[in-house]
């Protein structure tokens, strides 16, 4: 049922030729199936791109591990853009990134107010935008980091504002909640062991974003959502 998301999403197909595709003798069975794995019909996942359940592959070791579910959702978007304040910054795969702190603590706080006030599409809220990173994503690797919103692509950008053009494309969601920024961190190190390796999706040259949806006024805790670029593998 992982699988046959990909294919519903992509809509490519009619929901039959796919049901068909995958051992069923109806739409109808095929629906009742895919229901029950996803919490969603095929038809409302087509259309609104309804939040899809998958499972991850599982491992033989000692113990078997893949087991915990990783709910996401597929988006198409148009072209848009990401408007902010960019540096240059060392990628730090645990813990704070001081180099990204320094950044955004830096600016006043009327220029957070203000970049919220500009973002008019989504990711929706204040970005936290990875753009040109190390294929690899090497520890210490250079990346360019946005502190900024996304905008639609005829929006223009204010003077003093660095500008990312995002072309039009799919994204895989992820959403986060908990102490931050670890349970962000273990999210995005999950994407790459678990959901990429059990679904037929990859990444395709683009930003990574991450949208904080709620956070505490410490930041502490904070509800995320991760925005990565994808194309069917």
């Amino acid at each position: 049922m992982t699988v046959a998301a990909a294919d519903v999403v992509r809509g490519e197909e009619s929901l039959l030729t796919i049901a068909v595709r995958y051992g069923y003798g109806s739409a109808e069975a095929f629906g009742r199936a895919f229901r029950a794995a996803h919490g969603a019909g095929p038809g409302e996942v087509r259309r609104a791109g309804s939040p899809l359940r998958t499972q991850p592959q599982l491992r033989f070791r000692l113990t078997v591990e893949g087991n915990d579910r990783m709910d996401t959702r597929i988006a198409d978007r148009p072209a848009f853009r990401i408007i902010g304040h960019a540096t240059r910054v060392p990628l730090i795969h645990q813990g704070v990134n001081p180099h990204i702190q320094r950044h955004v603590t830096t600016l006043p706080q009327e220029e957070h107010a203000r970049l919220r006030a500009l973002g008019d599409t989504e990711p929706a809220g204040l970005l936290a935008v990875s753009d040109d990173l190390d294929p690899d994503r090497a520890e210490g690797s250079e990346l360019t980091y946005v502190h900024g919103v996304a905008v639609r692509e005829e929006t223009p950008a204010p003077d003093g504002l660095d500008v990312i053009e995002v072309p039009a494309g799919r994204w895989a969601v992820f959403r986060a909640a908990g102490p931050h920024p670890r349970t962000l961190q273990s999210l995005w190190a999950a994407t790459a062991t678990e959901w990429f390796p059990s679904n037929p999706w990859r990444l395709r040259p683009g930003p990574e974003i991450v949208a904080t949806l709620e956070r505490a006024a410490d930041f502490s805790t904070a509800t995320c959502e991760l925005w990565l670029p994808v194309e069917p593998a």
